[in-house]
């Protein structure tokens, strides 16, 4: 296997690992182990733990825009591709360990800043973009200050991942997620945009059953 590929593999698995247990609780030698080969080999590819977690941080977010882009470009208006954001997230959410974000901070600073960076950059370019979109489209409301909203939305969609204010114990990361998107847009929305909004949760995608505590189930 040439080394680009046995690289791209180990990356594969690194995330999928570290997105369900997070970052912390697994080694070099779990991920080894888990792709049967030596630890020889990763240490091939990467200089310790450190540089594999802040690689894969890297090739995460880069995906990420990737998908975000497409969404953003085959979307009917802003609404639109609001919900489809927040669908993929959901996804991305159902197996990912909440204290990621956590791991990445307290433990892993040039992958936190790798984070912070992307967030600070195009996510809340991003927002911003879509934001002055649903404006002019006349779904979100004239009076929004599109740069306090788009800051306001990001502190929200960290704070999914914080246990001290949802312990994982007691709440599903994805109940939590659509729970704080629907404040935002019914928060953001105009009359007419609520009603597009609304059209779309009836007509489009029947929402997914989830969650919102570990005891109970939404009918």
């Amino acid at each position: 296997m040439e080394d680009h590929e046995t690289k791209d593999k180990i990356m594969k698995s690194a995330e999928a690992l570290f997105m369900r247990y997070g970052v912390r609780s697994i080694s070099m030698d779990d991920i080894a182990r888990h792709l049967s080969v030596s630890k020889k080999t990763l240490y091939h590819h990467f200089a310790d733990k450190d540089d594999m977690v802040s690689t894969v941080c890297q090739n995460h977010l880069q995906q990420g825009l990737k998908e975000f882009e497409e969404i953003r470009l085959k979307s009917e208006n802003a609404i639109d591709e609001l919900r489809l954001i927040s669908l993929c997230i959901r996804r991305n959410m159902e197996d990912t360990n909440p204290s990621l974000l956590f791991d990445l901070q307290k433990f892993h600073p040039k992958a936190w800043n790798i984070w912070l960076d992307h967030r600070n950059r195009y996510m809340k370019a991003s927002i911003i973009r879509n934001l002055e979109q649903g404006m002019k489209e006349g779904y979100f409301r004239a009076d929004l200050d599109p740069e306090i909203i788009a800051a306001l939305r990001l502190i929200n969609i960290e704070s999914v991942f914080d246990v001290n204010i949802f312990p994982k114990d007691k709440f599903k990361a994805v109940y939590v997620q659509e729970q704080i998107f629907e404040h935002f847009v019914y928060g953001i929305c105009t009359d007419k945009g609520k009603k597009l909004f609304q059209k779309y949760k009836e007509n489009n995608n029947v929402q997914p059953q989830l969650t919102p505590h570990n005891n109970e189930t939404i009918l």
